[in-house]
């Protein structure tokens, strides 16, 4: 037997393959953040981002501002906002989002708010939990483009009928855009695998070691 030959073919698999895949994933990130998927729906949900004392930052305006156009052309009766807060804010993100919206022209009767999340996996989640109570699950997502691809995954794992409408005035572009986006094709990639709940865990696990490490090097210290 050959062994180094063969050794050599299987080192040679072993990084062309998850080379070839992530290079495709990233295509498709890229590609489900060019495509506006926006079509008659039962409801809007926006990703929530950052808020300071209730105002929204350029990031979450840039998302509402998408979301309550895509209201005004009645794609769907309804605006789900999204987002808990940390510790100390007074205002949840989905506060932030609901009052923002309403300068621009959005009821509050065709806001819903899901006030948890800090994650878009707990805030798709609890969404989707008080959603299908009241029979909506054909839904479009609006966050960022760099965020589309994620999102829709998780929201096919949590039984939505989904489609993806990322906004076009978000202020993170450039490198800083393309980024994210090796960042998202590295998720959407093993969550496509391992399912997106699974890696959620994992990634909370990871956090939790990491902070025991630091606490354990500061008892030392």
């Amino acid at each position: 037997m050959h062994w180094p030959r063969l050794l050599r073919r299987g080192l040679l698999v072993a990084v062309i393959l998850p080379t070839l895949y992530f290079a495709v994933t990233f295509l498709q990130v890229w590609q489900t953040s060019r495509r506006d998927g926006a079509r008659p729906a039962q409801a809007v949900i926006v990703l929530g981002a950052a808020q300071f004392d209730g105002r929204p930052s350029a990031v979450l305006r840039a998302r509402l501002d998408h979301a309550a156009a895509l209201y005004h052309r009645k794609v769907a009766p309804f605006v789900v906002v999204t987002g808990g807060k940390l510790e100390g804010d007074r205002f949840t993100e989905s506060a932030a989002s609901a009052n923002y919206l309403h300068t621009k022209g959005v009821p509050d009767g065709a806001i819903l708010r899901e006030v948890q999340g800090r994650t878009s996996w707990q805030s798709l989640t609890a969404s989707a939990r008080f959603l299908k109570e009241r029979g909506i699950r054909d839904v479009v997502l609006v966050s960022d483009p760099f965020h589309a691809a994620r999102i829709l995954r998780m929201s096919d794992e949590l039984g939505f009928k989904a489609a993806t409408s990322p906004t076009r005035t978000s202020p993170i572009t450039g490198l800083t855009e393309f980024r994210h986006m090796v960042t998202e094709t590295a998720q959407v990639g093993i969550g496509r695998v391992i399912g997106f709940r699974r890696l959620v865990r994992l990634e909370q696990r990871f956090a939790i070691s990491q902070q025991e490490a630091l606490g354990a090097a500061s008892a030392i210290l």
